[in-house]
């Protein structure tokens, strides 16, 4: 599929939009009309300095649909064109995406940002009429946006959070993209060890460095991969580095990702209450034992029951549990049986995802990509967790959006009052900065008054993290002095 962007620069939007509308097509993207081939059905976009223009033409050179309008010195010409693609689209497929032509990551940042400029209502005007969003989704952005601003408001200059990566998991998922290694094989079982030594030394150096320049730790959250890969007396041991490390006396929330019910023990959870953890996360995806073997997860629906009444019994102060809109195999009655499911167990949090097909996923790679109507199927899922999980009692506080999501649909997490995961709306709208240590792991620095973000990358992989350690501590030596430049 040919798409030409001629006298703008603004490729990256016309690419996801187009991709939004043709997610299984190859897009050609080009920059002049001189190379067009004989037969070739193609897309334009044209900006000149008076007008914005696009466009569809078939493979006899036919304009089946064109929209077209004048562009003046005062109008955003990215969201101009943006829109007259988006209607062309729209009428050549029949299909308008809940989210219209938005396409970042954080939606509900982006209406408090209007919010500061046009008020709540101008902002809802300017997500329906400007963007196409719908109502439903201006609504979910709203509610969201309500909830993020109460928790965001209570980040101070001085707050920080730390995150700890577990790279590693029993198996990996056929949908899954993260920086994870399977526990299959005896290099990786013979590397744990190591792994966890070296991710001490690094608690110890960034506790040092936050003691140091006086920062506030309001969260922890242990993410992967799969934290409970590691054993009970491996948890005790990163637990205790923490609480030796840093000054816990203003923890908030301690949260870890116990994630797959295959890795999850009574040791375990002793090991995770008694280091001071308040949230964990059981995440079955499915209650559907056959899309559980379709997509790699080696456990069944059960088996998830049965590890979370155990875990209830501990008294942690939250537990989430995460479902998946649109896995393979999955149906719209059989996903509504397991948000039934999930609400039927009571767990504090609910968070909802959409199907993402990365690259890296053994999904992404395959010859057969999910079809066009299974980003409508999602969207039918979405709209059933919606109802029910709000009618419940549980309120959306938080959600973002990733490439290649089917549908161009959200993750929304969903909480029982009082019940928020901080580290979620911390980490997500940036507000404070988060230290971050182990594989994979990518330290978000924020200046205190201001919005500058600086990120330092941790070594992707467990072995370069281990080989590059030194150097990774040198990277790592910029804290105090960015700190230095955005003093608190």
């Amino acid at each position: 599929m040919r798409l030409e962007i001629i006298g703008h620069s603004y490729q990256y939007e016309m690419e996801k939009l187009t991709r939004l509308f043709f997610p299984n097509e190859q897009i050609h993207v080009v920059f002049e009309t001189e190379t067009r081939q004989n037969g070739e059905a193609f897309f334009t976009t044209v900006i000149t300095d008076t007008t914005a223009l696009a466009a569809y033409y078939d493979e006899t050179g036919a304009c089946l649909y064109k929209e077209e309008a004048e562009l003046s010195s005062e109008a955003d010409a990215e969201l101009l064109i943006a829109s007259l693609l988006f209607k062309v689209l729209k009428s050549m497929t029949d299909y308008t995406p809940k989210w219209g032509v938005l396409t970042g990551i954080r939606p509900s940042k982006l209406l408090l940002r209007l919010e500061e400029t046009m008020g709540e209502e101008g902002a809802e005007r300017y997500f329906l009429d400007k963007f196409f969003v719908s109502e439903e989704k201006t609504a979910l952005a709203k509610s969201v946006a309500r909830r993020e601003d109460a928790i965001i408001q209570t980040s101070r200059p001085d707050s920080f959070s730390l995150y700890v990566s577990i790279p590693f998991c029993p198996t990996r998922c056929s949908y899954c993209s993260f920086i994870s290694s399977a526990m299959t094989g005896k290099t990786i079982q013979k590397m744990l060890p190591e792994y966890v030594e070296y991710l001490v030394k690094e608690i110890e150096y960034t506790g040092k460095q936050a003691k140091a320049l006086g920062l506030r730790l309001e969260t922890v959250y242990f993410g992967g991969g799969t934290p409970t890969t590691l054993s009970a007396e491996q948890i005790t041991q990163l637990l205790d580095a923490i609480a030796a490390s840093f000054d816990l006396s203003h923890l908030r929330e301690y949260t870890v990702e116990a994630g797959r019910p295959d890795t999850i023990t009574r040791e375990k959870l002793e090991a995770l209450k008694a280091g001071g953890v308040t949230r964990i996360s059981i995440n079955p995806q499915t209650f559907n034992d056959a899309v559980l073997k379709e997509v790699g997860r080696c456990h069944s629906a059960n088996l998830t029951k049965e590890v979370y009444t155990m875990a209830k019994s501990f008294g942690f102060h939250a537990i989430n549990m995460d479902l998946i809109a649109g896995l393979p195999t999955d149906t719209l009655e059989s996903f509504c049986q397991s948000v039934d499911t999930a609400i039927a167990l009571d767990p504090e949090n609910i968070t909802v995802h959409t199907l993402s097909l990365k690259r890296s996923s053994n999904l992404g790679t395959e010859k057969e990509r999910i079809e066009f109507e299974r980003g409508i199927c999602a969207d039918q899922m979405l709209h059933y967790a919606y109802a029910r999980l709000t009618e419940n009692g549980y309120g959306p506080y938080y959600m973002y959006r990733q490439a290649k999501t089917l549908g161009n649909l959200e993750n929304t997490g969903y909480a029982k009052s009082g019940t928020d995961c901080l580290y979620n709306i911390f980490m997500m709208e940036e507000c404070h900065t988060v230290l971050a240590v182990g594989a994979g792991a990518v330290t978000k620095l924020k200046a205190p008054h201001g919005k500058e973000i600086e990120r330092i990358f941790n070594y992707k992989y467990p072995y370069e993290y281990i080989r590059g350690f030194d150097e990774l501590l040198k990277r790592k030596a910029r804290l105090p002095e960015f700190y230095k430049e955005f003093k608190i």
